[in-house]
This record gives structure tokens, C-alpha cells and sequence, in this order.
């Protein structure tokens, strides 16, 4: 692997982005929107003193944390595809880049981002909001690095689909964390769930780790159990998205349609 090769691609991807203003704003314009609206909701609703529940607490902090796994999945899909838009994505790969570069450097790009975004959404909710996500304490950065591995697995997976079934596919960069938030427990309790949805909600990584911070939300202490099992979910998520993506690589090599993931 080569350190060399992974900064270039850094380098150039963020160049990319310094240089372009719809970029910059795409990085930020969602997840500021849903730190509004959910966050002057969330400060009506505590206003009208419904039991000890910390609304503030529950649905910022789940706008914030959310946006890891939306973020990095949303990253890594848009630097994958920067090439497949700008028909780029032959001329990286005849080069002696490795897949594993390719990752990592995406990984890299993705960290970036969240780290700005999480800024801006932390300024943003203590200034207009007086609430810091740091109330949760230092339980949250494992709890944080899970939800990141989880939207860099949802992020391999859709670029496996897009390598396989071309450009037409790419509609899935954008939506498939939506699709996975509602059974993720993201703002209310898995019970508030129907029971057989209860079961998919307990297959994904996220679940466990916004059941603990509502629990840490209400005085209780980090608890090992749920944050084990959400990483090893995370591992064989990561596990099965990588072989699904190299799979699909090979196969589209083989076949010769490298390039029509560009069409």
C-alpha cells in the first residue's frame, strides 16, 4: 500500500471540493436543515413539559450522531463517484492503484468531512439551542467511531451496486441511509416500532448505539454489551460489503464493462 498514492487522491478530491461552491454547500446544507427543523421542534416540545423526557437531548443528539453514518456514507459514495461522473473512472484504475488505496483514501476524505460538518452542527445547536453533545461524555467516541464504520459499509455496498450495474444505479448514494433511519432508532425506541420490524432494527449497528446514548441521556452509564455487538455487526457488515464489492469488480473486469460504469 502506498501512502503516496492514498494523499494524491486525497489531495486531488479536496482541490475538487475548495474550488467548487455547490460542493461546499451540499456538505452542509442538509445537515443544517435537519438540525433546524428538528431542533426548534424539539425545543416546543420541551416547553410543554411532558414528564422528565429531555426532548432536547433525544432529538438533537439524534440529528447530530446521525449525521456520521449519513455523512460518510453520502462521502464515500460522492468520491467514488466524482470519477464515474467526470469519466474518470478507467484512467484511475489502469494506474497501479490498489483497491485498498482507493479505500483508504476515500476513509480519509469521508473523516474530513464528518469532522467539518460535526463542527458546524455543534456551533450551531450550542449557539441557538444550548445544547452541547458532549453532555453525553467521552462514551460517545466509541459509540461515534460505530456509526461511521456503519455508513462506510452502507457506502462499499451501494459502490458495489453502481460498479455492477452502471451509473443508472447511482440514485442509491442518496438514499440508502434514508432508507435504513427509521428502523435505526434514530429518534424514538426500538418498542415504538411494529415487532416483526423490531428484528431488523436489532440487525443494524445503529440501533444499539442510539438505545445506549438515550440511556446515557437519562443518567445511565456506557454499557459494553450494546456497543460490542453494534462493532461486531459492524465487522461482518464491512466484511461482507468489501468481498461484495471486490466480487463485483472482478466480474465487471472480466466481462470488459469497466467502462460502462461510466455510461
Amino acid at each position: 500500500m502506498s501512502a503516496l498514492r492514498i494523499y494524491a487522491l486525497v489531495a486531488r478530491h479536496l482541490t475538487i471540493y475548495l474550488r467548487s461552491i455547490p460542493r461546499v454547500m451540499d456538505i452542509f446544507f442538509w445537515p443544517v436543515m435537519d438540525l433546524l427543523i428538528l431542533g426548534f421542534l424539539s425545543i416546543y416540545l420541551n416547553s410543554l413539559d411532558i414528564g422528565n423526557i429531555n426532548i432536547v437531548a433525544m432529538l438533537i443528539g439524534g440529528v447530530v450522531l446521525w449525521q456520521i453514518v449519513d455523512r460518510s456514507q453520502n462521502a464515500f459514495s460522492t468520491y467514488f463517484l466524482e470519477d464515474v461522473w467526470y469519466r474518470n473512472f478507467l484512467n484511475i484504475f489502469i494506474t497501479p492503484l490498489k483497491l485498498s488505496e482507493f479505500f483508504v483514501a476515500g476513509a480519509i476524505l469521508s473523516l474530513i468531512r464528518i469532522l467539518i460538518v460535526s463542527l458546524i452542527l455543534f456551533l450551531i445547536s450550542l449557539f441557538l439551542y444550548k445544547f452541547s453533545i458532549f453532555t453525553f461524555g467521552l462514551a460517545l467516541v466509541p459509540y461515534m467511531i460505530n456509526l461511521f464504520l456503519f455508513g462506510f459499509s452502507l457506502a462499499i455496498f451501494i459502490n458495489a451496486i453502481i460498479i455492477r450495474f452502471g451509473a443508472s444505479a447511482q440514485v442509491l448514494a442518496f438514499g440508502m441511509a434514508i432508507l435504513v433511519q427509521p428502523v435505526s432508532a434514530v429518534y424514538y425506541p426500538v418498542s415504538a416500532l411494529p415487532h416483526w420490524l423490531q428484528y431488523v432494527s436489532y440487525g443494524l449497528p445503529g440501533t444499539y448505539v442510539f438505545e445506549s446514548v438515550r440511556n446515557i441521556a437519562a443518567g445511565g452509564a456506557f454499557e459494553w454489551g450494546p456497543f460490542l455487538i453494534a462493532l461486531v455487526l459492524n465487522f461482518v457488515y464491512l466484511g461482507l460489503a468489501w468481498w461484495f464489492f471486490t466480487a463485483m469488480f472482478r466480474k465487471v473486469k472480466k466481462l470488459g464493462k469497466l467502462l460502462k460504469v461510466q455510461d
